[in-house]
């Protein structure tokens, strides 16, 4: 995970905790905010993992006894081992299995945030999450404005706030920041909302996004 994107995803669970007094927030109180979310990160992602490992035994235990009460198997003489038998691969199989890819890649990635942001060589992860917070503490009236005025039919306030904290991060360094290249921006906002909301939520974002590059000539 580049650390940029690492960046982006913590200013989004600092963003998360954020109340309506957001302007009120010190340095010091969003660098709290965000080692707490990082002791957050890492835990729930250590019980994910466990969760998972516990899948795994639990299909692992599944197929061993489908091996054993197999017919093959069945008739073999007493105090052999059993051997390999062909295994249906079920659509409930790769459903869990799938389910466990994705929990196990959620818990890597939640780790790795955890990681980029501990280390003293990658302060950057961290003074970025920071930078968004703080630009956003500036502008706040006029990035919601700006998401309400593309949101048409949407009332701001009754936004999921998933979705209005992802506007927000992106709107700010597209407007404000302009250190980094607009599609990657973008792509990134587009991979938050798919990850941490619904897939109509990331075409509600690249929607309202698109319009902010071309009224800005970004």
């Amino acid at each position: 995970m580049q650390a940029r994107r690492a960046a982006r995803e913590l200013a989004f669970i600092l963003f998360s905790q954020f109340d309506k007094k957001i302007v009120s927030y010190s340095k010091e109180d969003l660098k709290d905010i965000i080692l707490k979310s990082v002791r957050i990160l890492s835990s729930n992602a250590s019980d994910e993992l466990k969760i998972t490992l516990g899948a795994l035994i639990e299909m692992r235990d599944n197929i061993e006894t489908y091996e054993a009460n197999h017919e093959t198997n069945l008739e073999r003489p007493l105090g052999v081992s059993n051997i390999p038998v062909p295994l249906p691969m079920t659509s409930d199989m790769t459903g869990r299995i799938n389910e466990m890819i994705d929990i196990a890649e959620k818990s890597l990635a939640a780790l790795e945030i955890a990681e980029f942001t501990t280390l003293d060589s990658q302060n950057d992860v961290k003074d970025y999450a920071v930078k968004i917070a703080e630009t956003f503490q500036k502008n706040h009236k006029e990035v919601d404005d700006t998401i309400q005025k593309y949101a048409k039919n949407w009332d701001i306030q009754r936004m999921v706030k998933m979705d209005k904290d992802i506007l927000r991060i992106a709107i700010v360094e597209l407007i404000y920041l302009k250190d980094a290249p607009m599609k990657v921006i973008v792509d990134e906002a587009i991979e938050l909302a798919k990850k941490y909301s619904t897939d109509d939520s990331a075409s509600f974002i690249n929607g309202i996004l698109a319009k902010v590059i071309v009224d800005n000539g970004i």
